[in-house]
């Protein structure tokens, strides 16, 4: 963990701001899922993924097939094969050979709609093995035989090595049968014992290069040499000076120019001595000559140097966590030193967690670094320093292994480069705030203007992938396509450049992703938009298609995505405009007044604005509602019935996307109807998928036609109908679960309110009891104030008329007595509201004062 001391005194080192906000980078915002209408981040033009279910009635394949104009997925999945991650293609594209859990297995995936099982081998470890495992402390998931080395020898053999129980072991494969050639040998120093253990592995010339762990506990890192023929023999590291930190690697890569091979990965960086744990990207490079010295470095590597990637903006924390790394050989007729390596980083600082960084770095610079000055590491402190030194050897150069023994002895002590490798430019390719990305591979493609431009296949932790194009003002974002459904923990890509796709193998099974998807695009506009450099759109056949499938000139523009310059001569549909005499109905939409209603403006991409007209009217912000997803939203007012305009502008160039009629409904019960118009269409520029809520599933009718089927409580539904260069779109907003579509009359009747219903009705008659209540209590209030006697008698009159009121009233009660009978209900004498003894008449009885 990192203090806020130690973070100021980094901040000091790198001379930058303790709290500096990280480079915002000309890359998209991405704000809404495109695929299934949820609210997980996308990027524009992108296209729908896996759009059907596996076929199930082919045991050893399983496939994706095509749902309309969305991108189709080809998944490879089966109960008895999991943790797929180890991928290995093969030179031609056809067969993909996958490293697994207890097993390797051989796919045919030289047909674009399936892959086939060809066959598996099962290499698992025996139940003693696995009791073994077990009682060394390790969970019995751990202990199975994860595949982590599958590397091609030659023509007719594969190199694999695996975990194997915390016991790693290597065999040679034969590619054609899948079989064992020979009894599985020890694998230390090949294979990592933790299948988590991450490591690198790559063959050259029948040789084995790694970088990995060679020992149980995974405390010895190690890069070494295995399976050495002629004069070579088996190198490793000296580990009496700690050449690698506790490394995670990454990758490694073979440049056939310099005879060398360059290991990326990330360590502890001890020349920081004022942070502890305090990470660092590394390259790493030996030379495939080196045979070790004669007597100092014996059977060790004498070629062995290390430099800092340093991944940095000016005034900002470097990214300094290697996530992966794509080497893009350089172009035809270019130098070796041309050779780009695209870099993926995330930073340990918390400022920048949750972020990822793209760097370019040159092969020449890193040349640059490797031939520059040495640290010097103080034996006794263990502490780097710089100083000024003469020169005994230049460390990492090639061909040491006849150098003396001072000089030995020199590259020995001085192998970590004095400078760092700073990217390209000096700045990063592109920072992601919203999007931690775990996996990258990179490509070049020549574009229809004959430019090369740089493709990067960047994986992100929650299971999509998205596909960047690297332009002069940014990084534009083409698309971005779901791989799998749940995130997955372990992963890998594998580009094949002549078979056009690539694959993504994860804990759950492969899926192959073709890198173009031209067909999604149904204009000139739309494939113009979509700025990527593999698709163009073709005038004489009036589609979008792959630039290497045609060589006449395409219309595009990758820069700028200029629709008016590009498709020149390709007639464009204007937009429609509010005429009076000539107003294409659109939808209908009947509502009643007082309702709220909400119109649906689908996205042409990620990249557009929506935007709202009427005819003659100005959509007054007190009166309507702009909604972050662009839909419009008002209440049904004799003032806002009548024709509204969804436009769609981007890069300058604006389209329809939908119009919309709304009526007032003729009865005020009948429920919301929807109307297609079969004589009226809407004019589209620009047709796109709406990256909406999922669509409904459809059932057929006996008499043919289609319904969809609500299988959830779907808050806004969209269905179409999408034609070559239109499309019709019908939208209702607020559907509820229960309620029914009748495909002919479309009308939709809404759910029950029975228990809104007696709640009103019991408030109802609790408000009249109360008001009832308060006016009986009123009136005796005011029947009180009009007999009650007269306040403002003076005392001493009022006792003498008591008394001799009361004194009446008992002669009265002695005479009714004394007659032997009761007075008539008529003349007998009663009290009333004030309870004083009046007469029948209401005054006062005849009594002498």
């Amino acid at each position: 963990m990192i203090t806020p001391a130690q973070t100021f005194s980094l901040s000091l080192w790198m001379n930058i701001e303790p709290n500096a906000k990280p480079l915002d980078l000309n890359v998209p915002k991405l704000h809404r899922s495109c695929c299934n209408g949820d609210t997980k981040p996308v990027v524009p033009h992108c296209g729908l993924a896996q759009c059907a279910e596996t076929s199930p009635d082919k045991a050893h394949s399983q496939s994706l097939l095509p749902c309309g104009p969305g991108r189709s997925l080809t998944r490879f999945s089966t109960p008895d094969v999991s943790n797929t991650t180890t991928l290995l293609l093969s030179d031609d594209g056809d067969m993909l050979y996958i490293g697994a859990q207890d097993a390797v297995v051989a796919l045919d995936v030289s047909h674009n709609d399936i892959i086939t099982l060809r066959n598996k081998l099962d290499w698992s470890p025996s139940d003693k093995d696995l009791e073994q495992c077990s009682m060394k402390g390790k969970k019995m998931a751990d202990c199975p035989n994860f595949i982590r080395v599958l590397q091609f020898l030659n023509a007719t053999h594969i190199y694999a090595c695996g975990t194997f129980a915390f016991s790693p072991r290597c065999t040679y494969v034969n590619s054609k049968t899948l079989t064992m050639s020979t009894k599985p040998d020890e694998g230390r120093g090949r294979c990592p014992y933790d299948p988590y253990q991450r490591n690198t592995a790559i063959i050259v010339d029948g040789e084995l290069y790694t970088g990995t762990v060679a020992d149980y506990r995974g405390n010895w890192p190690i890069i070494s040499r295995h399976l050495s023929e002629g004069r070579h023999v088996d190198l490793k590291l000296d580990d009496t000076l700690g050449w690698l930190e506790d490394p995670t690697f990454v990758s490694s890569t073979f440049i056939p120019d310099e005879e060398k091979i360059y290991f990326f990965f990330s360590e502890v960086g001890r020349e920081y001595d004022f942070i502890d744990k305090f990470m660092v990207s590394r390259v790493a490079q030996i030379c495939t000559s080196d045979v070790g010295g004669q007597r100092t470095l014996q059977r060790r590597w004498t070629t062995f140097a290390k430099a800092q990637l340093l991944c940095q903006a000016e005034g900002e924390l470097p990214y300094n966590l290697i996530q992966d790394i794509d080497s893009l050989p350089p172009a035809e007729g270019a130098p070796s030193d041309d050779t780009f390596f695209y870099g993926l980083f995330t930073s340990q600082w918390s400022v920048n967690s949750g972020r990822s960084a793209v760097c370019l770095f040159r092969l020449a610079d890193i040349k640059s670094v490797f031939s520059g000055n040495y640290k010097v590491l103080n034996r006794d402190t263990l502490q780097w320093s710089t100083r000024v030194q003469e020169k005994v050897a230049n460390p990492g150069e090639c061909g040491l292994h006849n150098a003396s023994d001072n000089a030995l002895r020199f590259v020995k002590e001085n192998f970590l480069a004095d400078n760092s490798v700073r990217p390209a430019g000096r700045s990063l390719t592109m920072v992601s705030v919203e999007h931690k990305y775990s996996h990258l591979r990179a490509q070049r493609i020549q574009a229809a203007n004959r430019r090369a431009y740089t493709i990067l296949f960047l994986l992100t932790e929650s299971g999509y992938l998205h596909k960047a194009v690297l332009l002069q003002n940014g990084v534009h974002i083409i698309e971005e396509i779901k791989v799998f459904e749940q995130p997955q923990t372990v992963k890998s890509l594998e580009l094949s450049i002549p078979k056009g796709v690539i694959f993504v193998g994860t804990s759950e099974g492969v899926v192959r992703v073709p890198t173009a998807n031209c067909s999604f695009y149904w204009t000139c506009a739309q494939c113009v938009l979509a700025q990527d450099p593999f698709c163009g759109w073709d005038p004489a056949s009036r589609a979008c298609v792959k630039t290497s499938n045609i060589q006449t000139s395409l219309a595009q523009d990758i820069d700028r995505g200029n629709v008016d310059e590009a498709c020149n001569s390709v007639s464009l549909t204007p937009r429609v405009r509010f005429v009076s005499n000539k107003m294409p109905a659109g939808e209908l939409v009947f509502v009643s007044l007082n309702e709220v209603v909400r119109l649906q403006c689908p996205a042409a991409s990620r990249l557009s604005q929506q935007l709202w007209e009427r005819p003659n009217s100005r959509l007054s912000s007190d009166l309507y509602l702009h909604l972050e997803d662009g839909s419009l939203s008002f209440v049904a007012t004799p003032a806002t019935l009548g024709h509204y305009l969804c436009l769609s502008t981007e890069n300058g160039y604006q389209q329809t996307m939908a119009i919309y009629h709304v009526k007032q409904r003729s009865s005020p019960n009948a429920p919301t109807t929807y109307t297609r118009p079969q004589t009226h269409t809407i004019p589209m520029t620009q047709t796109v998928a709406w990256p909406g809520p999922t669509l409904p599933k459809r059932t057929t009718t006996k008499q043919g036609q289609t319904q969809p089927t609500l299988s959830s409580e779907d808050t806004q539904i969209t269905t179409r109908e999408l034609k070559r260069n239109m499309a019709v779109w019908t939208q209702k907003s607020g559907w509820k679960k229960g309620e029914f579509w009748d495909g002919e009359t479309q009308l939709w009747s809404g759910p029950c309110y029975l228990k809104e219903l007696v709640v009103v009705s019991v408030l109802l008659v609790l408000c009249l009891s109360l008001l009832i209540t308060l006016l009986l209590y009123t009136l005796r209030e005011r029947c009180h104030r009009r007999t009650a006697p007269n306040l403002g008698t003076p005392t001493r009159d009022l006792n003498r008329r008591t008394s001799v009121v009361q004194q009446a009233f008992r002669e009265n009660q002695s005479v009714n007595k004394w007659n032997g009978q009761a007075l008539p209900s008529s003349q007998a004498s009663g009290i009333v509201c004030s309870g004083a003894l009046t007469s029948s008449n209401g005054h006062l009885p005849n009594i002498p004062i």
